[in-house]
Formats: C-alpha cells, sequence, structure tokens
C-alpha cells in the first residue's frame, strides 16, 4: 500500500466555496457496497434510504474561534495561532504560523493579552501558555478557522457549524453534518430512525497531509471523543434489532470504532471518553459501522483512507470520477455520499 494509491485529479473549479442553500439541496451520490451499484440522489432524500430500527449517529462538536493573529514581542514580527487542544487550564496546544517561533519566545496577542511559547511539539506545533482566558481572548479577536482551498470568506460563521452542534473544542467542522437542517433531522426521527449523538472535537490531523510513500507509517495525532452511556445503549439496543449503525461523517465513525474496540463481550459499543489515536486504513475491520454519510475528500489525505478501508479503494476512486463526471461539488462546502 502506497499514499499514492490514494490520489486523484480534481478541477479546481469543483472546490465548493459555499455551502448548498438550504443545506440539504446538496446532492447525495450513494454507494452500494455489495453490488458497487451508485445512485444519485439529493440529500433532502436521506430519510427514503433509512428504516427503523436505524440508528443515525452525529458528532455535535462545535467550532472554536480558533484563529488568532498575534506579534513577537519585542520585534513585532507578525505570528499566526490556531488553537487545536486544551493541554492544561492556560496552555494549549498550537499550530503556529512565523518564521523561529521558539520555546520561551513572548507573543502579543489582540490588543493587550500575552502568551509564551512553552514546549516545542514537532514540527509547527507548539505549546503556548496565556496569561488570561483563552475563552475572552477567542469571543474578542478569534477567527473561524477555514481550510486552505476556501478562499472565500464566510457569509456568516454559522455557515461552518451543524445544526446540533452543542460542545465547542474543534479547529474544523465535522463537514458530513453540515448538510442536515433541523427540518430534515425531524423527517429522519418521524421515519422511526433514532438520533445518537457523541463528541469528538477535530484537531490537527484534518490539515495534516500524509507525506510518507507508506501511509501506516503516518502518526495520526490524538482527538479527544466521547460516546456516553445512554448513546452506547441506543448504538447497542438497534444492533441488537438488527438495525444499521449509520455515520455521519469519519468522526462519528472513528469515535463508534474507538468505543467498539473497547467493548467487553456481548457487547457492540461501550461507553468511551478520553482521547482516541485510531487510524483507519484498509484491511481494517469494521466492528460498528454499517453505513456511513460523509463528504468527498481531499488526495491522500487520512479521510480518504478510511473511506476506502470501508468500501474498498478501487469502488471510493470509481465513484470519485463518477462524481466529477457529473461535476459534483467537492470538500468541505461540497456534496456528499452515503456509502451502505
Amino acid at each position: 500500500m502506497r499514499t499514492s494509491d490514494f490520489d486523484y485529479q480534481l478541477p479546481a473549479d469543483l472546490i465548493a466555496q459555499h455551502p448548498a442553500e438550504p443545506r440539504d439541496a446538496s446532492r447525495l451520490l450513494v454507494l452500494h457496497r455489495a453490488s458497487g451499484q451508485i445512485e444519485h440522489r439529493h440529500f433532502r432524500d436521506l430519510p427514503d434510504c433509512l428504516a427503523a430500527p436505524d440508528v443515525l449517529v452525529v458528532n455535535e462538536s462545535k467550532v472554536i474561534p480558533a484563529r488568532l493573529l498575534a506579534k513577537k514581542l519585542p520585534t513585532g514580527g507578525k505570528v499566526e495561532l490556531l488553537l487545536l487542544r486544551r493541554m492544561s487550564d492556560d496552555t494549549w496546544e498550537t499550530v503556529v504560523g512565523g518564521k523561529r517561533v521558539l520555546a520561551g519566545q513572548q507573543l502579543q496577542v489582540g490588543p493587550h493579552a500575552v502568551a509564551t511559547v512553552v514546549e516545542h511539539l514537532g514540527g509547527t506545533r507548539r505549546a503556548v501558555r496565556f496569561a488570561q482566558p483563552v475563552e475572552e481572548l477567542m469571543e474578542a479577536i478569534g477567527q473561524t478557522p477555514l481550510p486552505p482551498y476556501i478562499k472565500e470568506p464566510l457569509r456568516d460563521p454559522s455557515q461552518y457549524q451543524t445544526v446540533f452542534a452543542r460542545h465547542p473544542g474543534s479547529a474544523a467542522a465535522p463537514t458530513a453534518g453540515l448538510h442536515f437542517t433541523p427540518g430534515l433531522l425531524d423527517r429522519i426521527e418521524r421515519a422511526g430512525v433514532t438520533i445518537v449523538r457523541l463528541t469528538l472535537h477535530i484537531g490537527l490531523d484534518t490539515f495534516a497531509p500524509v507525506t510518507e510513500v507508506n501511509p501506516a507509517q503516518h502518526t495520526i495525532h490524538r482527538e479527544w471523543c466521547l460516546l456516553d452511556e445512554a448513546a452506547a445503549q441506543s448504538v447497542n439496543q438497534a444492533h441488537g434489532e438488527g438495525g444499521r449503525i449509520v455515520a455521519v461523517g469519519t468522526t462519528t465513525a472513528r469515535t463508534l470504532e474507538t468505543a467498539a474496540a473497547c467493548a467487553p463481550d456481548g457487547c457492540f459499543v461501550a461507553p468511551y471518553q478520553g482521547a482516541t489515536e485510531l487510524f483507519i486504513l484498509p484491511g481494517f475491520r469494521f466492528r460498528a459501522v454499517d453505513a456511513l454519510v460523509t463528504n468527498f475528500h481531499l488526495p491522500r489525505s487520512t479521510l480518504l483512507m478510511m473511506v476506502s478501508a470501508f468500501a474498498g479503494r478501487e469502488r471510493i476512486l470509481q465513484a470519485y470520477e463518477a462524481a466529477k463526471a457529473l461535476r459534483y461539488r467537492f470538500y468541505s462546502f461540497g456534496d456528499a455520499m452515503l456509502i451502505s
């Protein structure tokens, strides 16, 4: 297996710059794993693809305004901070953009606040300690961090939040969830499908391409996740009744498979709270996820590798070519797939 096995070419004009309006007007490519058959639908048709006692599992993580602009003290050199993960009350794992930002460097963040780089964590990551609560800084000067391929500004920061986002902590949106509207969720529940909620706070790996020739040598970073007891019970009950576990997004799938790996004999998944370092590559045996709602992912990315593990690399790349031919929209604000 080579990283180049997960490459494909994409015209730049197929990279979506804004979400569909309304959100559930986006297109939905349905890929049936058993046969390889492809259907072309719209996301508002998703309830037609579900039935009781299926459960639909969503990620409630909320994107924080984690992009902060700073200056070196005393020189005034420009620095950009992208907050990834709280390490302690006042210290965050951070991606730092700027020249020679070394341990001990003091930074002016906003008009008055001061932060200190306390540790080099490898690559562009630093541990940064803030002299005042970082929540106050984010509220005052924080910006929503967008992927570098989105060139146009948001008309409204809520465009990059799911309608079920509740728990702040992500550096990027769980983008498969962006297609849902309150009305669509209501239709799904009225169809007898249970909606289960979990949390995974999305961090560094969303922004880290795979550069190794062999993807198995890529280091995937920790992300914090939570599947509580009630959610685990709903998943286990649906599985016992013959329902499918339909994960909305790769983050949800990663959390469910982490919880499945920790489950004792006789349980499908177990409640789980903590870090996950699960890296899903082809050859992985899925234990918890029966169907997956997901977007179209970047070439050579860990996310493309995960969906290839779920449906087969050849079938995924064939589906991507079919989507390109029909001018589906790709990446964070693009169209969706249902892999069933």
